[in-house]
């Protein structure tokens, strides 16, 4: 039932917000399972409100439109908070194999796997979730970590380490490429992870952006 009032932005019932103690973590874990199965595109502040059990207004109220309880249901399934630190560890030492066991830690959990597909598919043909994924992906989690790294060109090389991740999240979960798609996680931790610690820490001056090639699409520059 309608109010004949119009209800103001970010103010749901009293009662309402009083019957929802959870009702923030309920429409995220609405929204991830909307847009996994139904994308980006096809996914309406309707539906995840319908899923979550709520009125569409407090789905408004939290996170105002489609593409920010988009963001917020991926950065929940990434967590940067927890992650950077983790990552960083105590020191550059090993931290390319953190990086990699984190990220493919994170893709074979079907939990949080399943809204990545998500992201990634509609990233591809969706600009508003390739934004997300850059703000996210790159801004949130490896441009903070590439910050505490005493190296030259810290967002290039952290932009490298999301290309190189990214790249095997597509063909090992989206495309499905053999061998790749059916190689033990820990066999690619293993082989990528130096790759990532040279991106990451070597203070080699070709690790430059202006050289031939070296800008990347994800940087949105």
């Amino acid at each position: 039932m309608t109010s004949a009032t119009p209800r103001r932005r970010g103010r749901p019932s009293r009662a309402q917000s009083e019957a929802e103690p959870a009702a923030r973590e309920r429409i995220l874990a609405a929204a991830r399972t909307e847009f996994s199965e139904r994308g980006y595109d096809k996914t309406s502040m309707r539906s995840i409100a319908k899923q979550a059990g709520v009125d569409a207004s407090l789905v408004h109220h939290y996170f105002g439109t489609k593409d920010e309880v988009f963001a917020a249901a991926i950065e929940m399934t990434m967590e940067p908070v927890q992650l950077v630190p983790a990552i960083l560890g105590t020191s550059t030492d090993g931290i390319g194999e953190r990086l990699a066991r984190y990220f493919i830690g994170v893709w074979e959990n079907p939990a949080t796997r399943t809204p990545l597909l998500a992201v990634i598919r509609s990233a591809l043909t969706n600009e508003t979730a390739a934004t997300v994924l850059r703000t996210v992906v790159l801004r949130m989690v490896l441009e903070r970590v590439a910050a505490d790294l005493d190296v030259p060109n810290p967002k290039f090389r952290a932009e490298l380490a999301a290309s190189h991740m990214i790249g095997i999240a597509i063909l090992r979960y989206v495309i499905k490429v053999e061998p790749l798609a059916s190689t033990d996680p820990e066999e690619i931790i293993t082989t990528v992870a130096p790759t990532l610690q040279r991106y990451l820490t070597d203070p080699s001056p070709s690790a430059h952006p202006s050289a031939p090639g070296a800008k990347s699409s994800l940087s949105g520059d």
